[in-house]
């Protein structure tokens, strides 16, 4: 199954609905890609809705520590919300759960996210 997404722009954040597998190759480098330009070109911070994410590798574990990094270094945040339970599972062994910022629903995680990180 191919990663799917829809972006949303939610009080101080836009928010990626992701679908589908994060994954080493095609899915990783276009949410890469997609989440970068967010931060670079509008300047907010990210939410990543993990409701519909079936499945998460290695790769898309290091993409998400990658977009984290950047969205930090960019002065903004990046947050995750609504990581199912085979998620939260992975987050949880590779200890990233509070550091990458990870909430049990939407509302939650935009809480989260510094009102002063996203330009109006």
């Amino acid at each position: 199954m191919n990663l799917s997404f829809a972006t949303r722009e939610l009080q101080n954040a836009t928010v990626v609905d992701l679908k589908g597998r994060i994954v080493f190759g095609d899915e990783v480098a276009t949410l890469r890609d997609k989440v970068k330009k967010i931060i670079t070109e509008q300047h907010r911070a990210v939410v990543l809705n993990l409701r519909e994410v079936s499945y998460i590798d290695s790769g898309g574990i290091g993409c998400l520590v990658g977009l984290y990094t950047s969205a930090h270094q960019a002065g903004l945040e990046l947050r995750l919300a609504c990581p199912n339970e085979k998620v939260a599972h992975v987050l949880k062994i590779t200890k990233l759960m509070p550091v990458l910022g990870a909430y049990p629903d939407e509302t939650s995680a935009l809480c989260a996210c510094n009102p002063k990180s996203a330009i109006a």
